[in-house]
């Protein structure tokens, strides 16, 4: 079956990425639409080897698409999302808008994806949080074996997941750095150019960001309401590539070994875990990769059946824009499409 997409936000960095790895992993695309606002109507956006020009997101007609693929923020998801589907259109958000939304379904198709037929209530599907989708995929495996009571997960989140303006930010901030100019913060709170900022996205009221937030309820939604989970989330002066530091305390025992095996026969990961110099992986390691990579697989020895390890991925990509994608042939795959038709 061949698939007509549109893609909503196609000039930014997820944007761009999904037409890429569309491409890479072809997709059957019957049509393709690059969407964006009016300012950016006419440019010229590559999908593979065609060129595409940007149409505007005011006056598309979403009835010609099966798919709509949302990389445009939460404030054109809540006003176009909704008009998408009800044109027809299979919504697959990467906003934070809808992932909470009982009616919606919050998918990583190697975690949950018997969860996706959940659509047909709104025919929306939203993506989760990039930092909490590396997480769920490596967490899955090992929580089916041992069964997980509680996480704790410190991140160390590279600029791009924050957009543009703020890799720019680190670039110049360095640039700066580097002919004695004092680095001067304008999107970030800090100086982000050789600095680690504790601080990704809003405070709440309980001292949480909201990204820290996300994670603990998009892991429940998607993996298991039981499990607790605190995390604190630092961004860190890196272009792509999120890392995480995970301690997991299960209900059952667990070896190192074991979760090392578990974890090697698991989808979407790969263990690289050499007790040596230089046996890890590194964010700088896993840009334009499609797994999630784990490392430093330890027994946490403070508390019973505890492990703790390390685990990178490429953030526009598993963290966004391939998981997207993921869905999207999730949904062709099971023949949903057709049904949705």
């Amino acid at each position: 079956m061949k698939v007509n997409v549109a893609l909503v936000g196609a000039t930014g960095n997820v944007g761009q990425e999904m037409l890429t790895i569309l491409a890479e992993r072809l997709f059957p695309v019957e049509n393709i639409y690059a969407i964006a606002s009016r300012a950016s109507l006419g440019r010229e956006i590559s999908f593979g080897d065609k060129t595409l020009k940007c149409v505007d997101l005011e006056t598309f007609d979403f009835s010609k698409v099966d798919i709509a693929l949302f990389a445009a923020g939460g404030s054109v998801a809540k006003d176009y999302a909704p008009k998408a589907a009800a044109a027809g259109a299979i919504v697959i958000d990467n906003s934070s808008h809808y992932r909470m939304d009982p009616d919606v379904p919050l998918i990583v198709p190697e975690v949950n994806a018997d969860a996706v037929s959940g659509f047909k209530k709104k025919n929306i599907i939203a993506n989760p949080n990039c930092s909490t989708a590396q997480l769920v995929v490596v967490l899955k495996p090992l929580h089916e074996i041992a069964k997980i009571k509680r996480v704790v997960v410190s991140t160390y989140q590279s600029t791009s997941g924050a957009g543009k303006a703020a890799m720019d930010e680190l670039f110049d901030q360095t640039k700066d750095i580097y002919v004695n100019d004092g680095p001067t913060p304008k999107f970030f709170t800090k100086q982000i150019a050789f600095n680690v900022i504790p601080h990704i996205d809003v405070f709440m009221e309980d001292g949480f960001t909201k990204e820290e937030w996300k994670m603990m309820v998009e892991t429940k939604k998607i993996l298991d309401t039981k499990i607790k989970l605190v995390a604190t989330c630092a961004r860190v002066p890196t272009f792509v590539g999120h890392a995480e530091a995970v301690n997991i305390e299960f209900e059952n025992p667990i070896s190192d070994d074991q979760a090392r095996e578990i974890l090697r026969e698991a989808p979407g990961l790969m263990v690289f875990d050499k007790r040596e110099d230089g046996g890890y992986i590194t964010p700088v390691e896993c840009v334009g990769e499609f797994a999630t990579f784990v490392s430093r697989i330890r027994v946490d020895p403070t508390v019973d059946n505890g492990l703790s390890l390390w685990c990178v991925s490429d953030n526009l990509r598993k963290g966004a824009a391939l998981n997207a994608v993921q869905i999207a042939e999730t949904l062709l795959n099971r023949g949903l499409l057709e049904k949705a038709a």
